[in-house]
């Protein structure tokens, strides 16, 4: 069975982690995925304190196996999300967005498990630094916030540079990225836009048809003049901003202009004015399955090559 030090780290199954996406990643989905073997994470986002406690409340009445949140960490509600899942002693915490330095003794004091997500050696030795149980080290091919580095060049590197064990992330859909991941030095993965098609995922119908249907050069990358490039599905929307944040339009107005698109397209599934948040492996995600399926197909998959990798050593 796919097995790593990971697994032993957080008391899961299978080392795959399930990407923990903002107004996307709920109590529901996280159980689901937890229940499956795979580690689910709450995404906590720009919510408050209370509505992330009530997805905690959600997935607590699902399952009794470990889950996480991830918190925003350019999120207004940061601080009382933070002191949140410390009083309620959740498993696992990563984080994405900055530096949770200030809160990881906080985190450790009542045994939270912290795994900040990185996108650069630098961030990776800072993290390591700062007592970071784990690592994930997310390629720009991944859905949402991104970096410049790849996952294939981005994870050896990250490995290198510390003791901490390694989760990749990033244009991982299915267990032939899995088995590619290991062989870089990773001892798990994170799977994001995959899940977008779980059943247990309550994003809105016609965001799920978008990324079923996406071909190999459907998504785009936008927002690097403001300085936080997003991944996201081509769209009107993802055009016209496209377009403005190569015009004369103040960074301002450009900023006004991405608020609450990501909400409409999860919420409203407005093709014409949502942002279809995901990552370039949308274009190998071809079913809608139970999220305990999607764990298993990863993880039996990749066992399966990984065991048949010495064929190609004489």
């Amino acid at each position: 069975m796919l097995n790593s030090k990971i697994c032993e780290l957080l008391g899961i199954k299978y080392p795959i982690f399930q990407g923990g996406m903002a107004w996307v990643a709920d109590g529901k989905l996280a159980a689901a995925v937890s229940e499956g073997g795979g580690l689910g994470i709450i995404g906590a986002g720009n919510a408050p304190a209370e509505q992330v406690k009530e997805q905690i409340e959600i997935a607590r009445s699902i399952t009794s196996k470990p889950f996480g949140v991830n918190i925003m960490l350019m999120s207004p509600y940061a601080d009382e999300v933070a002191e949140l899942v410390a009083r309620e002693r959740v498993a696992v915490v990563t984080t994405g967005a900055g530096n949770p330095s200030k809160y990881m003794a906080m985190w450790k004091s009542v045994g939270i498990k912290v795994i900040p997500v990185v996108a650069s050696v630098a961030m990776a030795k800072l993290m390591t630094r700062a007592g970071a149980d784990a690592l994930v080290a997310e390629g720009g091919e991944a859905g949402g916030h991104v970096g410049e580095l790849s996952t294939m060049v981005l994870v050896p590197l990250v490995c290198d540079a510390t003791h901490s064990p390694v989760i990749a992330a990033g244009g991982i859909a299915d267990g032939r990225a899995a088995a590619a991941a290991f062989m870089l030095g990773a001892c798990g993965v994170q799977v994001g836009t995959r899940f977008l098609s779980a059943y247990e995922c309550s994003i809105h119908r016609n965001y799920k048809d978008r990324v079923l249907r996406a071909g190999d050069l459907d998504t785009i990358v936008t927002g690097k003049r403001l300085g936080h490039p997003v991944r996201s599905l081509k769209s009107p929307f993802s055009r016209a901003y496209f377009k403005a944040e190569y015009s004369g339009v103040s960074d301002e107005e450009l900023d006004r202009m991405g608020t609450g698109a990501f909400r409409i397209a999860v919420q409203e599934g407005d093709i014409e004015r949502g942002c279809f948040l995901a990552g370039q492996s949308a274009a190998l995600v071809k079913k809608e399955q139970p999220a305990a399926e999607i764990v298993r197909e990863i993880a039996e998959e990749a066992e399966r090559i990984l065991m048949e990798a010495q064929k190609w050593v004489k």
